[in-house]
């Protein structure tokens, strides 16, 4: 999930693709300068090590004074250490201050002073398809791209991830992870997750999965404060689902995670979950996010090939399993 080009030197957009400065509502310099590199290293012996791999690069947004910086979450799981660079060149040490795996954001906190200012934040709630959007990824003018909102939609991940209203843009920014969309006033609107693939207008073009800030919000002081939103846990099961021609196929599953334990298989179909029929990933999910927090049983009816599996899943609370920052 992470971005496969990091090199913020070697491209740039066309010039008709980038925001007019002159032609913006905002100070188009100072929230250019708010964008920053991340760049994470984690342990090789972290759960999430082998999947999203141990030096990760992305983009974050400075949202408060004080060095806080908002960025897509999987960039800084489990890191041991954050580094940020600003478009002048800085470099700075930063601390991964929070992740929550609810929303998908990730928090830093940059341990020295940055001296730039910070983005307010936006709300997406009035943004309609087709309003133009701009998406910001670190390296000044030329990573900067005028966009249109698509679609707002429910979005549904493998990784046991699902959003009610997930923004996505176009056209396509290839330095997505953790680029800052704002609109027209220069307010944060979200921030980049993946690049996909959309039929739009009959032809198929590359967009951008965005994570709206407004699920921030809520949660904003307690993972500032305690690093946590203040939510009870919800269960977690290991269980890599996919959407399959109005059925839920099991496409993978986490190395020694309750489902693997407890005997699912890949190539597994999920019939119902607690008693209840389940036809898409988004019903699968919500179902068992519906039996209680972390910890909960939670009970599968599987297809396997011609034989009925029944399960009883002993959930955990994924957050438990990661490592947690130190600080130096």
């Amino acid at each position: 999930m992470s971005d496969p080009d990091t090199d913020t030197e070697n491209w740039a957009f066309p010039e008709e693709m980038q925001p007019d400065p002159g032609g913006v509502g905002f100070d188009l310099d100072r929230t250019l300068d708010a964008v920053v590199t991340l760049r994470a290293e984690v342990p090789p012996d972290a759960l999430t090590a082998e999947s999203l791999g141990t030096e990760r690069a992305g983009n974050g947004v400075l949202i408060r004074e004080e060095g806080v910086i908002l960025t897509i979450g999987y960039l800084i799981t489990e890191a041991e250490s954050v580094w940020i660079t600003t478009n002048d060149g800085r470099v700075a040490q930063g601390y991964p201050l929070a992740y929550d795996q609810a929303t998908g954001f990730g928090l830093v906190r940059a341990l020295g002073p940055l001296g730039l200012s910070p983005v307010p934040l936006g709300s997406a709630a009035r943004l309609s398809p087709g309003d133009r959007v701009y998406l910001l990824g670190h390296g000044g003018h030329a990573h900067a791209l005028k966009a249109r909102l698509v679609d707002k939609r429910e979005f549904a991940g493998y990784w046991e991830y699902l959003l009610d209203e997930a923004l996505i843009t176009a056209p396509a920014h290839p330095n997505w992870s953790g680029a800052a969309l704002v609109d027209e006033h220069g307010a944060l609107l979200g921030v980049g997750s993946l690049l996909m693939q959309e039929v739009i207008e009959e032809k198929l073009l590359q967009t951008n999965m965005i994570v709206p800030v407004d699920i921030l919000q809520p949660i904003l002081d307690n993972l500032l404060s305690t690093g946590r939103s203040g939510r009870p846990g919800r269960p977690w099961l290991g269980l890599f689902g996919a959407d399959a021609d109005g059925q839920v196929v099991v496409a993978g599953l986490a190395e020694h995670g309750p489902a693997a334990e407890a005997g699912v298989e890949q190539g597994d179909l999920v019939l119902a979950v607690g008693g209840a029929r389940v036809s898409t990933l988004a019903d699968f999910l919500r179902a068992v996010w519906a039996q209680g927090p972390a910890g909960s049983p939670i009970a599968l009816t599987l297809a396997r090939e011609t034989e009925l599996i029944r399960l009883e899943i002993p959930s955990v609370d994924r957050y438990d399993l990661l490592k947690k920052p130190r600080l130096h």
